[in-house]
């Protein structure tokens, strides 16, 4: 069993947990330039003290989990910018220091807000591609050049001393097989978030079921879940979930808006393939979705792209009338 179980005893006992919003939409309010491969890992080296505000926004908000600004900060992906190994995992690092500073000083203010945790973001290898195939799930590497990729940045986290890790966006089965065998390897609770093809399939095809079989017996697996998806998605995979684990659901999607991944744009919401035939129906919102996610078994709701902090004010006001 890991080290620190704060958040599977939290959800053993019946929580139900806010996570935070989109941390890029908030940065480019704040005009931030994201256009980048490095993408909200940019801002790790230009402007470090905004990644903090935007944490502490979230808090005030009501968020009790803070996901760190590393989803796309690895070690290969920052040598590109000329920038080598021991320094690139400093700035890994930084983004556990930034979120723990917004959480020390959030509870000085009010100290009755916590347990506040930190999630140590684990992005997959399609994010460093920085081509969307984080939502295809395309690319094919083996366990062991999986595990070299992910390694470096984990182990930063861990010493860094988040409260567990997100593997978050995960669109490919054989990658969330190398991950289970990092967190164990390193001793830290996680949760284990997907993208989907349809309500019933991660990103690579790969079932639901299959997935729900392959983390929800794990020790390390505190929740497994959804992310980075579309509202209408939501309820169907949480249904398909449930069906195969009794491990505590996750679901933080995005805002409603539709992503288009070639041209890196947001537009106006569109069909899903596969939602109908799954059940799914889109909510008006992310916090009208919430009592319904609820009900399906997510102890933990957030937002993703395009998210702000009044969401999760939204999520959170209703999460507290519970």
């Amino acid at each position: 069993m890991p080290r620190n179980t704060t958040l599977s005893r939290m959800l053993n006992a019946g929580a139900n947990l806010v996570a935070d919003g989109a941390l890029a939409t908030e940065l480019e309010a704040r005009g931030c330039d994201l256009e980048d491969p490095l993408w909200s890992a940019k801002v790790l080296l230009e402007q470090p003290d905004l990644i903090r505000q935007v944490h502490r926004d979230y808090f005030r908000a009501g968020a009790a989990v803070a996901i760190t600004a590393s989803y796309q900060a690895t070690p290969q992906g920052f040598v590109q910018r000329g920038i080598g190994e021991a320094k690139a995992l400093e700035l890994v690092a930084l983004s556990a220091r930034l979120a723990d500073e917004a959480r020390r000083e959030h509870l000085a203010e009010k100290p009755d807000a916590g347990p506040l945790l930190i999630a140590g973001s684990v992005g997959p290898y399609g994010a460093y591609l920085a081509d969307g195939s984080e939502y295809r799930g395309d690319y094919i590497l083996g366990r062991s050049e999986f595990m070299e990729f992910h390694r470096p940045r984990i182990a930063a986290l861990v010493e860094a001393g988040v409260d567990f890790l997100a593997c978050e966006t995960l669109p490919s089965f054989s990658e969330a097989e190398a991950l289970l065998a990092l967190v164990e390897e390193f001793d830290v609770e996680s949760w284990f978030s997907f993208t989907l093809r349809d309500g019933g399939h991660i990103s690579d095809g790969t079932p639901l079921a299959d997935v729900a079989g392959l983390c929800g017996a794990h020790p390390y697996v505190a929740a497994i879940g959804v992310n980075c998806v579309p509202l209408e998605l939501v309820s169907p995979s949480l249904e398909a979930l449930r069906k195969a684990t009794r491990t505590p659901l996750i679901a933080y999607p995005n805002s409603g808006e539709c992503y288009d991944p070639v041209s890196k744009t947001w537009g106006p919401v569109v069909a899903v393939d596969g939602a109908a035939e799954s059940g799914g129906k889109q909510p008006p919102s992310l916090a009208e979705g919430t009592a319904t996610w609820r009900e399906l078994g997510a102890q933990l709701v957030g937002g993703c792209c395009r998210t702000t902090p009044r969401d999760i004010a939204a999520v959170a006001r209703l999460s507290a009338n519970r």
